[in-house]
């Protein structure tokens, strides 16, 4: 038979995988992982164990670095209490997605367009779409940033190096989610690890740092403090987390009694509650080392990463506090890739039940981060990496009711969740908690439209 000659680009294509595949398509691997009803508890809580943490890693990307630093720069400890706020916003929301995805067997991209017409379903694909673009933005930026920092290459190649992060996503094809997990679990460690050293090198005054813990709202009555302070929010409750938390805990089977469903209810909490305990930790000690190598030392402006990085040699005097801070800072990008593209995978399958190869997914997601991030560089420079990511944040936040509404709907629906729809406290707490997200967006919009 005549040998056909296929073109390069036709050889690479023919080889890529054409079909949805583990484990960056969760509705491929949905009960993968057994959890055994009888087994011990401490068994059961590790075979549960690992859909928080992939929750967790979005809320130490590199968005949060830029909202976290600056803050601390500015205001030293006084937003710490923000940071703690956000923390406890972020498992109230991610318990009730959590809840929802384990009751009724479908996350909340799926049960929107169950329950929504298809105008509203676009709208909210489409939100939910900007969010993880927003994401994968602060990811570029970080990954670069990093790069550049860590071995010196400029910010513009940094960015088109951190397009070959798909090559990642196709040599983890096929695996499933605890090895992904896993990964996860290693960068998570170093970015904490890190983190702990440099505390141990900036030597913060703990007291104050406790001051800055106890909620005072009168701290946020500048406009700039505002900002950023939404920022934190947006860069910490993320809107597709919600989404990817819906799905995720599916991928453990337990039994199917009630009993079985409450008890994996309550492990999966654990999960959740351990994991966003750690990231909110991270964070917090993200904006101490800034409060206490930078706003106490007189350096008020540090707004930039980069600037950040250089000037904690010359005032902790250690050398190790810089490349401590640029490794946690490639590991906090990496991190988030995976959940990104699985966040991804989520919204396209829930929203309009189409699936693609996870490499279409990467490169179609990287591919939209990367002509923004390249644009936002070469017009306003290098300097404004910082800019670019808490403006990142902010959008997430301008996002998020858009996510909180369905799920405090649907989770608050007896009718969907039976006996374990969320009580009248929970729901209080969604509900005040989405009037308080709309209303401090709406406030930093019409501040933007109408200056002072």
């Amino acid at each position: 038979m005549p040998t056909v000659s296929l073109a390069p680009w036709q050889w690479l294509t023919s080889r890529l995988p054409q079909v949805a595949s583990a484990p960056f398509c969760p509705s491929e691997v949905q009960g993968s992982i057994r959890v055994p009803p009888g087994a011990p508890l401490w068994k059961r809580a590790a075979l549960s164990a690992g859909p928080g943490l992939l929750v967790a890693v979005g809320y130490m990307d590199p968005g949060n670095w830029a909202t976290d630093i600056e803050a601390g720069s500015r205001f030293g400890y006084d937003l710490l209490f923000v940071v703690g706020a956000t923390g406890l916003a972020a498992l109230l929301l991610q318990a009730l997605a959590m809840r929802l995805g384990l009751v009724t067997g479908r996350d909340l991209a799926q049960m929107a367009h169950d329950h929504y017409p298809r105008p509203a379903r676009l709208v909210l694909w489409l939100l939910a779409e900007l969010a993880i673009v927003a994401t994968d933005i602060a990811e570029v930026l970080g990954a670069a940033l990093a790069f550049h920092l860590l071995i010196g290459v400029p910010l513009w190649a940094g960015v088109v190096l951190t397009g070959f992060d798909t090559l990642i996503v196709l040599g983890l094809k096929g695996h499933g989610f605890r090895q992904i997990e896993a990964i996860v679990l290693g960068l998570v460690t170093t970015i904490a690890v890190c983190f702990v050293a440099q505390l141990a090198l900036v030597h913060p005054d703990w007291h104050a740092v406790a001051h800055g813990m106890i909620p005072a709202p009168r701290r946020l009555g500048d406009h700039e403090a505002l900002y950023l302070a939404i920022g934190i929010l947006g860069a910490t409750v993320m809107p597709h987390n919600l989404y990817l938390h819906s799905s995720a805990v599916q991928t453990r089977r337990g039994g199917t009694t009630q009993a079985d469903l409450t008890d994996q209810l309550r492990l999966a909490g654990l999960d959740t509650t351990v994991s966003l305990a750690l990231a909110t930790l991270v964070n917090g000690a993200i904006l101490v080392v800034a409060g206490a190598a930078f706003h106490a030392t007189g350096h008020t402006d540090v707004a930039q990463i980069d600037d950040a990085w250089r000037l904690l040699t010359p005032i902790t005097g250690a050398g190790a506090a810089a490349m401590l801070f640029g490794i946690a800072l490639f590991a906090s990008g990496q991190s988030a890739t995976f959940t990104g593209t699985i966040a991804g995978q989520v919204v396209l399958e829930g929203f309009l039940d189409l699936k693609i190869p996870c490499w279409q997914r990467r490169v179609i997601t990287r591919g939209l981060a990367l002509v923004p991030a390249l644009a936002g560089l070469m017009w306003t420079g290098d300097c404004a990496v910082g800019t670019l990511l808490v403006f990142s944040q902010v959008v997430l936040s301008l996002q998020l009711p858009f996510a909180i509404w369905p799920l405090l709907r649907f989770t608050g629906n007896r009718a969907i969740m039976g006996r374990h729809a969320s009580g009248p406290v929970m729901q209080a707490l969604g509900w005040a908690l989405f009037a308080l997200i709309s209303a401090a967006n709406l406030w930093l919009v019409w501040g933007w439209l109408v200056p002072a």
